[in-house]
C-alpha cells in the first residue's frame, strides 16, 4: 500500500526479492497541473507496468473494497507513504500490517519527516519499520536504520538515500517476520518528541528575520518540493518567488533585514547575522533558474528587498 515515488522503490525491492505480491493498493487517480489531466500515482504506474493486481479505493471502510482485499488472501501487508488505515484493514492479514516511516521513531511522526529533519537542523535521521495500530506512526517498532544528514544535503537528496536504506529495512523486516523472529519495541511517549507537521503555505514561508542557519535549513529542507517561498519587491513591482538553493555567508553588516545586493552574477539577501546568497529560484510563471540567468534579464534597484 503506497502512493508516491518513495513507495515505488520499496515495492520494486519486494518484487525483485521473489516475494509474491498479490495486490497493490494506491490512491485514486486525480487531475493535476494546469490542464487538470488525470494523473496516475507513481505506484500505479509501476503496478501497471509489472502486471500487478491493482486496487484504488476511495473509501477504505467500503464493504466492497474490504471484500476484494480479503479475496487476495494476503498474509502480510506492507505500507509505505499511504494514508491512515482503519482497523478492519490493518488487522486483516495473518502476520499483520507493517509500515516503513522515513524517520527514527518516535521522533518525526507525521506527513513530512524528511523535510522537518533538515528544517530543524538534525544531524541524523533514518527509517523505522513498525506494526500499524489505531493511531498515526505510533505502533510497536520492529527495526530502524540510521544515517547521517550531510551538511549541504537537501530534502530530495535525502529522500533518495532513505529510499535505498528503506529497501533493505523492509527486506530485513520481511525476513524477520518470515522466520518468526520479530521482537518489537514499544515507542516512548513524552512531551519532547518532534513532529513532522504537514507542509503548508505558512510553514514554507521564509522569515528573513530568523538566523541565517535557520533560513538555510528551511530552504534545503523544502528543496525540490514544495520549495521555500517569499515576496520580493522592487519599486512598484512585487513577485511571489520560490527559492531552491542558497548558501549562508556569516558576516556583520549594517543593512536592513531583507535588503538585496546584486552584482552581474549574484544576489544576496541581508539576514540578521550575514547574507543569504541565492543560487537558484523561480519567478511566477517561469521555470526554475540559476541566479545568473535571472540577472541576465532582470536588474534590481537599491530599493529591492525580500520579505
Amino acid at each position: 500500500m503506497g502512493t508516491p515515488e518513495f513507495a515505488v522503490g520499496i515495492l520494486d525491492a519486494i518484487c525483485k526479492n521473489n516475494y509474491e505480491v498479490v495486490g497493490v493498493i494506491t490512491a485514486p487517480d486525480k487531475p493535476a497541473g494546469r490542464g487538470q489531466k488525470i494523473k496516475y500515482s507513481a505506484v500505479k504506474e509501476y503496478a501497471l507496468e509489472h502486471g500487478l493486481k491493482l486496487l484504488q479505493p476511495t473509501n477504505l471502510k467500503d464493504e466492497s473494497f474490504l471484500e476484494e482485499l480479503k479475496s487476495l488472501e494476503a498474509n502480510l501487508q506492507v505500507v509505505v507513504a499511504f494514508r491512515m488505515l482503519p482497523k478492519a484493514v490493518w488487522e486483516l492479514p495473518e502476520y499483520g500490517t507493517f509500515n516503513l516511516h522515513a524517520s527514527l521513531l518516535p521522533d518525526y511522526r507525521g506527513a513530512a519527516p524528511i523535510n522537518w529533519a533538515i528544517i530543524n537542523g538534525e544531524k541524523q535521521t533514518g527509517v523505522t519499520t513498525f506494526f500499524i495500530d489505531d493511531k498515526i506512526d505510533t505502533g510497536a517498532m520492529i527495526l530502524s536504520r540510521s544515517t547521517e544528514i550531510k551538511p549541504k544535503e537537501n530534502a530530495g537528496q535525502l529522500h533518495d538515500r532513505l529510499m535505498e536504506i528503506g529497501k533493505q529495512a523492509v527486506l530485513d523486516t520481511l525476513d524477520l517476520i518470515g522466520q518468526g523472529n520479530v521482537s518489537t519495541t514499544i515507542q516512548s511517549e513524552n512531551t519532547e518528541l518532534k513532529t513532522a507537521y504537514k507542509l503548508n503555505r505558512e510553514n514554507c514561508k521564509i522569515d528573513w528575520h530568523a538566523s541565517g542557519e535557520i533560513i538555510y535549513n528551511l530552504i534545503r529542507g523544502l528543496c525540490p518540493y514544495p520549495a521555500a517561498w517569499c515576496f520580493l519587491s522592487d519599486a512598484s513591482q512585487e513577485w511571489n518567488i520560490k527559492i531552491y538553493e542558497a548558501e549562508f555567508i556569516p558576516e556583520t553588516h549594517t543593512y536592513n533585514i531583507g535588503d538585496i545586493q546584486t552584482s552581474k552574477k549574484s544576489m544576496q539577501v541581508a539576514v540578521q547575522n550575514g547574507w543569504m546568497n541565492i543560487l537558484s529560484l523561480q519567478l511566477p510563471g517561469k521555470k526554475r533558474m540559476v541566479i545568473s540567468e535571472l540577472l541576465n534579464g532582470v536588474s534590481f534597484s537599491e530599493k529591492a528587498r525580500a520579505y
